[in-house]
């Protein structure tokens, strides 16, 4: 209760810059703190086990939340790397109306190839990035870090995007820009989903964030979808991230709370269409290290149907040494509603009334050049 005192004193203090909303005021206020002080009193820890009490006058309750266990089996959550659904732990905020090595092994060694789309695109060719896991894989195996010594395109790698490819500019998915989603990640979506009453939700698109330690992610809401009555689904890995989730308007200041590796966040309903944020990945406070939940593999009797498989001691030690400093998000959405279609083009005259206001980025600050920009839909 102290701890939240201070952080939310420290927050009235700060003097908001001319023309600052609410959510940009705490979004900077974060983006500034110092890990390890009572400036992170206020950000909700959903993994310790007062979480569920509301602290504060007039800070959101965080309550626990009912799975439909009888949506998904024991066996199907083993399959997709799951523990059983009666293991799993779910919080709602009330106010607003694994095993992880195989995921991480697919983010950055399968789903960052073609033809899968990436950041690094429009700089380079396609033959220039058609394998950025074997380019890359010497260097991070190093355990040496060399600081002077330049970035692997790995560490390069800022966005990827699956099935339907979300155009940056148009702020748009088309019928046309489409290759085949990842069956796995389609199945592991599907399972989240119905554990949350969302029986039926289909994978169609994909954003996956691959986050430095000085990154960010700007303000921004994810409305391109065209069907927004199907929900949006976050999983994270690696480093810590202080999420901000915030209102329908920018001048509702947010609330904060860290996302941990092997967190799953499902924004349904009125969250949907929220605005939000990460303006901060967290160091390890022991340093050079990986969150502990990152030391189990898979176990040895998984189902002979099971869509993920055991990482070998050598691909996991890229993806260690990778995550030591990073942080990797996967999003995953269904796009049109069951019989929809896409709309169709907009005349010229249209595109030229598509502004990007309300764009964010995920950008690192010791940047001179913003290497991706990302729409109000990440």
């Amino acid at each position: 209760m102290g701890k939240m005192a201070a952080a939310v004193g420290s927050v009235a203090t700060l003097a908001a810059e001319p023309g600052e909303d609410a959510f940009r005021k705490l979004f900077r206020f974060y983006r500034q703190s110092r890990p390890g002080t009572a400036d992170l009193g206020g950000v909700i820890d959903f993994s310790v086990s007062h979480a569920a009490r509301g602290t504060g006058p007039g800070a959101p309750k965080v309550v626990k939340s009912q799975l439909n266990l009888s949506s998904v089996s024991d066996h199907d959550a083993l399959r997709a790397g799951l523990q059983p659904v009666s293991k799993w732990q779910a919080y709602g905020l009330q106010g607003y109306p694994g095993y992880q090595w195989h995921w991480v092994k697919q983010c950055l060694k399968l789903y960052s190839q073609k033809p899968n789309v990436c950041n690094l695109d429009k700089h380079m060719t396609k033959e220039e990035t058609q394998d950025l896991w074997e380019q890359s894989k010497e260097f991070l195996r190093c355990k040496e870090v060399n600081k002077r010594r330049p970035r692997s395109l790995l560490e390069k790698l800022r966005w990827v995007t699956l099935g339907y490819h979300y155009n940056w500019d148009s702020k748009r998915y088309s019928a046309d820009h489409y290759t085949p989603f990842p069956s796995d990640l389609a199945f592991l979506s599907e399972q989240v989903a119905a554990a949350c009453g969302f029986q039926g939700f289909r994978a169609e698109a994909g954003i996956l964030n691959y986050y430095r330690l000085d990154s960010t992610l700007g303000i921004h809401v994810d409305r391109s979808e065209l069907d927004h009555s199907r929900p949006l689904l976050s999983f994270s890995f690696g480093q810590s991230a202080i999420f901000l989730l915030g209102g329908l308007k920018r001048d509702e200041a947010p609330t904060p709370m860290f996302m941990h590796s092997g967190d799953i966040m499902v924004m349904s309903g009125f969250s949907r269409l929220l605005n939000h944020a990460v303006p901060r990945v967290l160091p390890s406070a022991e340093g050079d290290s990986l969150p502990g939940c990152l030391g189990a593999p898979l176990p040895a009797d998984l189902p002979r149907d099971s869509v993920v498989e055991p990482c070998s001691l050598e691909d996991w030690q890229v993806c260690a040494s990778y995550l030591k400093t990073a942080r990797v998000n996967m999003t995953v959405r269904q796009v049109l509603a069951v019989g929809q279609d896409f709309p169709l083009e907009p005349t010229e005259e249209n595109k030229r009334d598509i502004t990007a206001e309300g764009s964010c980025h995920l950008d690192d600050d010791n940047s001179q050049v913003k290497r991706a920009r990302l729409s109000p839909d990440y």
